[in-house]
Protein backbone atom coordinates (compact mmCIF):
# COMPACT_ATOMS: atom_id res chain seq x y z
CA UNK A 1 0.00 0.00 0.00
CA UNK A 2 1.53 3.30 -1.10
CA UNK A 3 0.69 5.73 1.68
CA UNK A 4 1.56 8.86 -0.28
CA UNK A 5 -0.89 7.75 -2.98
CA UNK A 6 -3.65 7.52 -0.35
CA UNK A 7 -2.76 11.06 0.72
CA UNK A 8 -2.91 12.29 -2.87
CA UNK A 9 -6.32 10.72 -3.45
CA UNK A 10 -7.51 12.15 -0.13
CA UNK A 11 -6.66 15.67 -1.32
CA UNK A 12 -8.39 15.05 -4.65
CA UNK A 13 -11.45 13.56 -2.97
CA UNK A 14 -11.95 16.68 -0.83
CA UNK A 15 -10.83 19.42 -3.22
CA UNK A 16 -9.96 23.00 -2.42
CA UNK A 17 -11.61 25.85 -4.29
CA UNK A 18 -8.17 27.28 -5.04
CA UNK A 19 -4.84 25.48 -5.04
CA UNK A 20 -1.23 26.51 -5.59
CA UNK A 21 1.87 24.34 -5.93
CA UNK A 22 5.04 25.76 -4.45
CA UNK A 23 8.32 23.78 -4.45
CA UNK A 24 6.71 20.49 -3.40
CA UNK A 25 4.13 22.10 -1.13
CA UNK A 26 0.40 22.38 -1.92
CA UNK A 27 -1.34 25.53 -0.69
CA UNK A 28 -5.12 25.04 -0.45
CA UNK A 29 -7.65 27.86 -0.05
CA UNK A 30 -11.42 27.52 0.43
CA UNK A 31 -12.68 30.66 2.19
CA UNK A 32 -11.91 29.17 5.59
CA UNK A 33 -14.29 26.17 5.42
CA UNK A 34 -12.43 23.27 7.11
CA UNK A 35 -8.73 23.13 7.89
CA UNK A 36 -8.33 20.30 5.40
CA UNK A 37 -9.14 22.58 2.47
CA UNK A 38 -7.40 25.68 3.91
CA UNK A 39 -3.91 24.52 4.78
CA UNK A 40 -0.41 23.95 3.45
CA UNK A 41 0.40 20.32 2.65
CA UNK A 42 4.14 19.67 2.46
CA UNK A 43 3.73 16.53 0.42
CA UNK A 44 6.75 16.39 -1.88
CA UNK A 45 10.47 17.11 -1.86
CA UNK A 46 11.31 20.64 -0.79
CA UNK A 47 14.42 22.37 -2.14
CA UNK A 48 14.06 26.02 -1.09
CA UNK A 49 14.95 27.52 2.29
CA UNK A 50 12.26 26.54 4.80
CA UNK A 51 12.16 29.96 6.45
CA UNK A 52 11.48 31.75 3.16
CA UNK A 53 8.88 29.15 2.19
CA UNK A 54 6.96 29.52 5.43
CA UNK A 55 7.03 33.30 5.08
CA UNK A 56 5.68 32.96 1.53
CA UNK A 57 2.83 30.74 2.76
CA UNK A 58 2.01 33.06 5.65
CA UNK A 59 1.71 35.98 3.24
CA UNK A 60 -0.46 33.97 0.82
CA UNK A 61 -2.97 33.11 3.53
CA UNK A 62 -3.00 36.52 5.17
CA UNK A 63 -3.69 38.11 1.76
CA UNK A 64 -6.89 36.03 1.72
CA UNK A 65 -7.76 36.91 5.34
CA UNK A 66 -7.09 33.32 6.38
CA UNK A 67 -4.90 32.08 9.25
CA UNK A 68 -1.77 30.25 8.06
CA UNK A 69 -2.29 26.55 8.81
CA UNK A 70 0.09 23.69 8.04
CA UNK A 71 -1.12 20.10 7.77
CA UNK A 72 1.71 17.84 8.89
CA UNK A 73 1.79 14.24 7.63
CA UNK A 74 4.57 11.60 7.68
CA UNK A 75 5.51 12.79 4.18
CA UNK A 76 6.46 16.35 5.06
CA UNK A 77 9.60 17.88 3.62
CA UNK A 78 12.03 19.16 4.76
CA UNK A 79 12.48 16.80 7.71
CA UNK A 80 12.75 19.66 10.21
CA UNK A 81 9.53 21.44 9.14
CA UNK A 82 7.45 20.40 12.14
CA UNK A 83 10.13 21.50 14.61
CA UNK A 84 10.63 24.73 12.67
CA UNK A 85 6.93 25.54 12.91
CA UNK A 86 6.95 24.76 16.62
CA UNK A 87 9.88 27.13 17.16
CA UNK A 88 8.07 29.79 15.12
CA UNK A 89 5.09 29.69 17.48
CA UNK A 90 2.78 27.28 15.68
CA UNK A 91 0.67 25.18 18.05
CA UNK A 92 0.07 21.48 17.31
CA UNK A 93 -3.68 20.76 17.18
CA UNK A 94 -6.19 18.09 16.15
CA UNK A 95 -3.99 14.97 15.84
CA UNK A 96 -5.88 12.68 13.48
CA UNK A 97 -5.64 9.15 12.08
CA UNK A 98 -6.19 8.12 8.48
CA UNK A 99 -7.93 4.74 8.58
CA UNK A 100 -8.04 2.33 5.66
CA UNK A 101 -9.89 -0.85 4.74
CA UNK A 102 -9.08 -3.29 1.92
CA UNK A 103 -12.44 -3.87 0.26
CA UNK A 104 -11.49 -6.86 -1.88
CA UNK A 105 -11.02 -9.15 1.12
CA UNK A 106 -13.68 -7.70 3.38
CA UNK A 107 -17.10 -9.39 3.61
CA UNK A 108 -19.68 -6.59 3.62
CA UNK A 109 -23.06 -7.56 5.09
CA UNK A 110 -25.35 -4.52 5.27
CA UNK A 111 -28.38 -4.52 7.55
CA UNK A 112 -31.36 -5.54 5.36
CA UNK A 113 -33.72 -3.41 7.49
CA UNK A 114 -32.21 -0.17 6.20
CA UNK A 115 -31.45 1.10 2.72
CA UNK A 116 -29.27 3.75 1.21
CA UNK A 117 -30.70 6.32 -1.15
CA UNK A 118 -28.50 8.30 -3.53
CA UNK A 119 -29.48 11.97 -3.31
CA UNK A 120 -28.76 15.08 -5.30
CA UNK A 121 -26.73 17.78 -3.60
CA UNK A 122 -29.70 19.98 -2.68
CA UNK A 123 -31.49 17.07 -1.03
CA UNK A 124 -28.37 15.93 0.79
CA UNK A 125 -27.32 19.33 2.17
CA UNK A 126 -30.83 19.91 3.55
CA UNK A 127 -30.60 16.68 5.55
CA UNK A 128 -27.02 17.37 6.65
CA UNK A 129 -27.88 20.88 7.90
CA UNK A 130 -30.96 19.57 9.69
CA UNK A 131 -28.88 16.96 11.51
CA UNK A 132 -26.27 19.63 12.34
CA UNK A 133 -29.04 21.99 13.45
CA UNK A 134 -27.46 24.74 11.33
CA UNK A 135 -28.79 27.02 8.63
CA UNK A 136 -27.75 26.42 5.04
CA UNK A 137 -26.21 29.92 4.95
CA UNK A 138 -23.33 28.54 7.05
CA UNK A 139 -22.59 25.95 4.38
CA UNK A 140 -22.41 27.93 1.14
CA UNK A 141 -18.66 27.32 0.78
CA UNK A 142 -19.23 23.71 1.83
CA UNK A 143 -21.66 23.39 -1.07
CA UNK A 144 -19.06 24.81 -3.48
CA UNK A 145 -16.57 22.18 -2.33
CA UNK A 146 -19.12 19.38 -2.66
CA UNK A 147 -19.96 20.51 -6.20
CA UNK A 148 -16.29 20.29 -7.15
CA UNK A 149 -15.80 16.73 -5.88
CA UNK A 150 -14.97 14.54 -8.88
CA UNK A 151 -17.18 11.63 -9.92
CA UNK A 152 -18.09 8.93 -9.22
CA UNK A 153 -19.46 10.37 -5.99
CA UNK A 154 -22.29 9.47 -3.66
CA UNK A 155 -24.46 11.80 -1.62
CA UNK A 156 -25.94 9.11 0.60
CA UNK A 157 -29.01 9.17 2.80
CA UNK A 158 -29.75 6.19 5.05
CA UNK A 159 -33.43 5.30 5.30
CA UNK A 160 -35.07 3.42 8.15
CA UNK A 161 -38.84 3.01 7.96
CA UNK A 162 -39.01 5.75 5.30
CA UNK A 163 -37.14 8.24 7.51
CA UNK A 164 -33.64 9.57 6.90
CA UNK A 165 -31.56 8.68 9.94
CA UNK A 166 -27.97 9.30 8.70
CA UNK A 167 -26.11 10.70 5.73
CA UNK A 168 -22.62 10.92 4.29
CA UNK A 169 -20.51 11.64 1.21
CA UNK A 170 -18.30 9.23 -0.68
CA UNK A 171 -16.12 9.54 -3.75
CA UNK A 172 -13.92 7.17 -5.72
CA UNK A 173 -10.49 8.35 -6.91
CA UNK A 174 -8.28 5.81 -8.67
CA UNK A 175 -10.22 2.94 -6.98
CA UNK A 176 -9.74 4.49 -3.54
CA UNK A 177 -13.03 5.30 -1.80
CA UNK A 178 -13.05 8.30 0.54
CA UNK A 179 -15.80 8.80 3.12
CA UNK A 180 -16.60 12.29 4.42
CA UNK A 181 -19.28 14.23 6.31
CA UNK A 182 -20.72 11.16 8.06
CA UNK A 183 -23.47 12.16 10.48
CA UNK A 184 -26.41 10.53 12.26
CA UNK A 185 -29.62 12.28 13.24
CA UNK A 186 -29.02 13.33 16.89
CA UNK A 187 -32.43 11.90 17.83
CA UNK A 188 -31.49 8.51 16.34
CA UNK A 189 -28.01 7.95 17.79
CA UNK A 190 -26.85 4.78 19.59
CA UNK A 191 -29.03 2.63 17.36
CA UNK A 192 -26.30 1.42 15.00
CA UNK A 193 -27.23 3.71 12.13
CA UNK A 194 -23.69 5.03 11.81
CA UNK A 195 -22.47 1.48 11.23
CA UNK A 196 -25.34 0.83 8.81
CA UNK A 197 -24.50 3.97 6.83
CA UNK A 198 -20.83 3.06 6.44
CA UNK A 199 -21.61 -0.56 5.53
CA UNK A 200 -24.06 0.53 2.84
CA UNK A 201 -21.60 3.08 1.44
CA UNK A 202 -18.83 0.47 1.37
CA UNK A 203 -21.16 -1.89 -0.48
CA UNK A 204 -21.83 0.83 -3.07
CA UNK A 205 -18.11 1.44 -3.48
CA UNK A 206 -17.35 -2.26 -3.88
CA UNK A 207 -19.99 -2.51 -6.62
CA UNK A 208 -18.13 0.35 -8.35
CA UNK A 209 -14.92 -1.74 -8.14
CA UNK A 210 -13.22 0.39 -5.51
CA UNK A 211 -10.40 -1.49 -3.79
CA UNK A 212 -9.53 0.58 -0.74
CA UNK A 213 -11.70 2.70 1.59
CA UNK A 214 -10.27 5.51 3.70
CA UNK A 215 -11.50 8.12 6.16
CA UNK A 216 -10.09 10.43 8.83
CA UNK A 217 -10.88 10.34 12.55
CA UNK A 218 -9.62 12.76 15.19
CA UNK A 219 -7.36 10.91 17.64
CA UNK A 220 -9.46 11.81 20.70
CA UNK A 221 -12.67 10.41 19.17
CA UNK A 222 -12.50 6.98 20.81
CA UNK A 223 -16.12 5.97 20.01
CA UNK A 224 -15.55 6.53 16.28
CA UNK A 225 -12.18 4.79 16.32
CA UNK A 226 -13.71 1.79 18.07
CA UNK A 227 -16.61 1.71 15.60
CA UNK A 228 -14.36 1.72 12.55
CA UNK A 229 -12.05 -0.86 14.12
CA UNK A 230 -15.02 -3.23 14.45
CA UNK A 231 -15.76 -2.64 10.76
CA UNK A 232 -12.21 -3.69 9.85
CA UNK A 233 -10.55 -0.29 9.37
CA UNK A 234 -6.94 -0.01 10.49
CA UNK A 235 -4.85 2.96 11.58
CA UNK A 236 -2.59 3.69 8.62
CA UNK A 237 -0.86 7.00 9.26
CA UNK A 238 -1.34 10.08 11.46
CA UNK A 239 -1.40 13.78 10.74
CA UNK A 240 -1.94 16.98 12.67
CA UNK A 241 -2.19 20.71 12.09
CA UNK A 242 0.10 23.58 13.07
CA UNK A 243 -1.53 26.96 13.61
CA UNK A 244 -0.16 30.17 15.16
CA UNK A 245 -0.73 30.37 18.92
Amino acid sequence: MELRFIEETSLKAWPALEQEFYDGWILRFSKGYSKRSNSVNALYLSTLDVSKKVEYCEKAYMERDLPPIFRVTPFFSPHNLDQFLDNRGYKRIDPTWVLTLELAHHPISPNPKVEIQPLNLDEWIEIFCRFREEGIEKHLTHIEILKSIPTPKLFAGLLSESEFVACGVGTIIERNFGLFDLITNPAQRRRGYGTDLVMRMLSWAKEKEAQLAFLQVVERNDPALNLYKKLGFQKTYPYWYRIKK
